[in-house]
């Protein structure tokens, strides 16, 4: 059956703004009217993100939904793909946010709206960790896009977190997927989005 229903989860300090998911929904639109798309902003507390984004796809069809997340998205779309077992394409995912966040407890700036802020607490660490899940239940579902040149994340430990998934293992780019043009082709093949009619 092929996907009717997408769902993009955008990383830490980022948007419905961002790069990445702008270029995702622009060839959703131009190729794929027929497709139901949304990229939610995300609420900083790791809870209520996945409450929304749970919440918000409840009414999709399981087996004609597909999700798509970058860095900390990557994290929350493993769990959504769990909850909902429909396939996930994950870019530079995030592996132990709680680990990797508790650094940044504080007031923080948004990437593309520097004047916007928002309070990282420490008991969204907790929410991060009690999202902590092991392995995946089936790795074909799973598509990760990683870059060894990302300088936030580690590509040993994301390639590690998904044994048996498609990985496309990239000698350089960067955390962002700055090339990211270069493998949307791949992207949207695996997601295998309903074409229109005619």
């Amino acid at each position: 059956m092929p996907t009717t229903h997408l769902l993009y989860l955008h990383g830490f300090r980022s948007s419905p703004q961002s790069m990445k998911s702008r270029k995702v929904a622009e060839r959703v639109a131009a190729r794929h009217p027929g497709v139901t798309w949304w990229c939610p902003q995300l609420p900083p507390s790791p809870r209520e993100a996945m409450a929304l984004a749970l919440e918000g796809t409840a009414h999709w069809p399981a087996h004609q939904m597909a999700v798509v997340g970058s860095s900390l998205g990557g994290f929350y779309a493993t769990a959504v793909a769990e909850a909902r077992g429909c396939p996930a394409v994950l870019l530079n995912p995030a592996v132990d946010p709680a680990r990797d966040l508790a650094k940044y407890i504080g007031e923080q700036t948004t990437w593309h709206n520097p004047e916007e802020r928002f309070f990282f607490e420490p008991a969204f660490v907790d929410e991060l960790r009690a999202l902590q899940s092991g392995p995946v239940a089936d790795p074909s579902r799973y598509l990760a896009v990683i870059a060894k040149g990302d300088e936030v994340l580690d590509w040993r430990e994301m390639t590690g977190r998904y044994p048996g998934a498609r990985i496309k293992l990239l000698e350089g780019s960067d955390h962002a997927l700055s090339d990211f043009d270069e493998h949307v082709d791949e992207v949207f093949e695996f997601l295998d989005l309903a074409e229109p009619p005619g």
